[in-house]
């Protein structure tokens, strides 16, 4: 008998912050989380903060996806196991958010706002950082508008991460992945 083949959950990572700052160090945290749980990192890889989630992912073993706006590819020390240039600019931000089963918000620009509302109109769960500073820290009390199209989960700590991706039901359990892989 031939054991199923599941798919790792997708997690983007949207938003920025400044090396130094408490949000860069949870952004390079989450990273490590994510490779550690066998989930696979979406991101642009484009600002300090998504770019150390990235290093971050693979240093610990994890896949990392990164969707880059121009149509070339990156230099060869991009931080992703697989590369998409998608040539679209801006509107790459759709297939950011519409390639995560939930999307973790650290910080963030106009930018984030434009995938964070594209995954809110989208049904995306939403998994802002908090406490840290930046556009994330508004967001549970302050959502794209008042439709509750998805789940806005919190966090300011990496364990309370963890516990969110894990209300979603997007944690594999020890006993899971000896069924269905790695």
């Amino acid at each position: 008998m031939t054991t199923p083949i599941t798919r790792r959950p997708q997690i983007c990572v949207l938003g920025s912050a400044e090396p130094g700052s408490s949000a860069f160090e949870r952004a390079g945290e989450v990273g490590a989380l994510l490779a550690s749980l066998g989930m696979t990192l979406v991101s642009g890889c484009g600002s300090p903060a998504t770019r150390v989630a990235a290093e971050r992912a693979i240093g610990a073993g994890g896949l990392v996806l990164s969707i880059v706006p121009p149509d070339h590819m990156p230099p060869a020390d991009w931080p992703a196991t697989v590369v998409v240039p998608c040539g679209m600019g801006d509107a790459r931000n759709l297939l950011m958010a519409l390639s995560g089963d939930a999307c973790i918000v650290i910080g963030g620009r106009a930018g984030t706002i434009s995938e964070v509302c594209l995954a809110w109109l989208h049904r995306r769960p939403l998994l802002p950082l908090v406490g840290h500073g930046g556009w994330s820290d508004g967001l549970p009390s302050n959502p794209p508008d008042e439709r509750n199209n998805s789940e806005i989960l919190p966090w300011t700590t990496t364990a309370e991460l963890e516990e969110q991706l894990r209300k979603l039901g997007l944690v594999q359990t020890r006993t899971e992945e000896a069924r269905t892989g790695p």
